[in-house]
């Protein structure tokens, strides 16, 4: 199995959740989606992508 982690741009995230941009660095802001500072700018983990989308499934916001 792999375990490893792989982190997203905010363009990147924004197309895997379905959404804008803008609605992706609303939620970094707000803290309803963690992200990683990096050299570049943000990313976001894949695993906190997984949990922003299951949360949704199970009737919470996004």
């Amino acid at each position: 199995m792999n375990s490893q982690i792989t982190f997203h741009t905010i363009r990147e995230a924004a197309w895997l959740l379905g959404v804008s941009r803008a609605a992706v660095s609303r939620a970094i802001r707000t803290r309803e989606l963690r992200a990683t500072r990096c050299r570049s700018g943000l990313r976001v983990s894949s695993t906190e992508l997984a949990r922003l989308l299951g949360s949704r499934q199970t009737g919470g916001a996004a």
